[in-house]
């Protein structure tokens, strides 16, 4: 499939006016130029429509777009559990956890840790979170959207990711968080009514032009087994939602690990001007989560009926784009352009956050604020040039990308929300304890795959938890009591909320409800 000169015409026209878009916002208004916190943290000014925006655009990429919808052509809806599941993980990451965090005045995760245990935690888990964010993260994202790239405009998938790392370096790099925060508005929206106007179309396409009430009703009838939302252990799938365990179980930990103490995530609502603007922008995102199934999974669903012989089920999304009418799937093209180049330049911002912050200035103190945003701006280089060379010999051979990244970060998951769950309300808990959960979630992760093959991945993440939990109890009852801890006391952070966002919060939970007793 190829793009006529009307969708790249207009594809183009979408790419030039992101980059002016970025570089007036990046514009510096002061003389001395920008200094970390205005790089790192956008001034610590983004209002709530910005912040939850950018939450939705940064997690929103080519592993959600095309690696979920590839997993709703092979699983079916079941798999929107991972979005559904999070929009009331935002709520209480909202409520609970984002107070304390802004409380304490942080740029990164590991700044907390340093604050609540030691710079060897610190140091331990930030050299964790750049290794992750560059071998798996960047590089899930860079290969599927060049495959994208291929599929939709016929261009070779190596110089399809080369353009995806040129085009967020060339828009984001400059201005920082707040270029990628006030950007990706205009990212959100073109994702999202691009996305529900391919599934209009897909679900017209599969009735023949009867509408999308007779498509779905097609849908369901011919593959009624994509529309299980829990999986039964006869079913084929059940390794990858095992059960209960989706509502109950691993889950839980996958979400709070993503959506609470992830730095390329949260570091939008580290950068709200009080807590209060950022638990706005956290409740708007549930919503934007609850909506995203219509526009990531249904097209992979509509793909089984549609085309039927897909050599691999990341192809299904690419696939579906050929319903686009000339001039229109350009745009939405550009749509699925702009969720990729949102996340490659979020997670390269966050990547250069955390290596600046918390490992240069360690080791270089006392330079100056322009030298540290200097040096932000060469990891963010060097980390998109490594994720380009390493992306197809790691991902060239998985089908579905979307399993392969849970099933990688599920072997550390774990002990990472047993450090910061603990570390935040628990006082007895120590650094020998923290560390133990840490080494432990490995470890224990490793020898459950090796000796209980078995066991679904997502029940093997809850049961490793649990473990990391007793474990870094027990080390941490055994060991001293935790003499310096530099964190804003729990009694000092207030986690009453206002009225919108606990009807925002009722909201989300009645929706969940009723969605989950239909596809039950």
């Amino acid at each position: 499939m190829k793009l006529e000169w009307i969708d790249s015409t207009v594809f183009i026209a979408y790419v030039l006016g992101l980059l002016v878009l970025a570089l007036w916002i990046s514009k510096e208004n002061k003389q001395e130029g920008k200094n970390t916190e205005d790089y790192f943290l956008a001034s610590k000014a983004l209002p709530w429509w910005a912040i939850g925006a950018s939450l939705i655009a940064s997690n929103i990429s080519a592993e959600q777009i095309i690696g979920m919808s590839g997993s709703g052509y092979a699983l079916g809806l079941a798999i929107a559990s991972y979005e559904w599941m999070a929009a009331i993980t935002l709520i209480i990451v909202g409520k609970y956890m984002l107070p304390i965090f802004l409380k304490n005045g942080i740029y990164t995760m590991p700044q907390y840790l340093e604050q609540r245990f030691n710079s060897t935690v610190k140091t331990t888990l930030a050299l964790f979170w750049l290794a992750v964010y560059i071998f798996v993260n960047l590089t899930a994202v860079l290969w599927l959207g060049g495959l994208a790239i291929e599929t939709v405009a016929g261009v070779d998938w190596m110089f399809g990711m080369i353009f995806l790392a040129v085009f967020s370096v060339a828009y984001s790099l400059y201005g920082g968080l707040k270029a990628v925060a006030y950007t990706d508005i205009l990212q959100v929206v073109l994702l999202v009514f691009g996305g529900l106007f391919l599934s209009y179309l897909a679900l017209d396409a599969v009735s023949d032009g009867a509408g999308v009430i007779a498509g779905f009703g097609i849908l369901t009838e011919q593959v009624p087994g994509h529309f299980d939302m829990i999986f039964t252990p006869e079913n084929e799938h059940y390794m990858s939602l095992p059960g209960i365990s989706v509502l109950i179980g691993g889950m839980w930990v996958m979400n709070f690990s993503y959506w609470g103490f992830n730095q390329y995530i949260i570091q939008r609502a580290l950068a709200a001007k009080d807590v209060k603007e950022a638990q706005k922008g956290i409740a708007f995102a549930a919503y934007l989560k609850l909506l995203m199934p219509l526009i990531v999974v249904l097209p992979g669903i509509a793909a089984v009926v549609l085309y039927p012989q897909l050599s691999a089920a990341d192809q299904a999304y690419p696939s579906m784009m050929e319903l686009m009418p000339t001039g229109i799937k350009g745009l939405v093209f550009a749509a699925l352009v702009a969720a990729i180049v949102s996340s490659l330049a979020s997670m390269t911002n966050s990547i250069s956050t955390i290596f600046t912050m918390d490992i240069y200035s360690k080791l270089k103190p006392n330079k100056s604020q322009r030298h540290y945003v200097h040096i932000g701006r060469i990891a963010s280089l060097l980390s998109l040039c490594i994720a380009l060379v390493v992306a197809e010999p790691l991902l060239g051979k998985f089908d579905q990308a979307f399993q392969y990244i849970q099933e990688f970060t599920g072997f550390f998951t774990p002990g990472i929300v047993v450090i910061f769950v603990l570390g935040m309300f628990w006082k007895r808990t120590t650094s020998a304890g923290a560390m133990s959960a840490a080494l432990g979630s490995a470890v224990l992760s490793f020898a459950f795959m090796k000796l209980w093959p078995a066991l679904p991945f997502m029940d093997r993440v809850g049961l490793v938890f649990l473990l990391c939990l007793a474990l870094c109890v027990v080390v941490s009852l055994l060991g001293k009591s935790q003499r310096s801890d530099a964190t804003v006391s729990v009694n000092e952070v207030s986690f009453d909320t206002d009225k919108p966002f606990n009807i925002a919060a009722l909201g989300v939970v009645i929706i969940l409800v009723a969605l989950y007793t239909t596809w039950w």
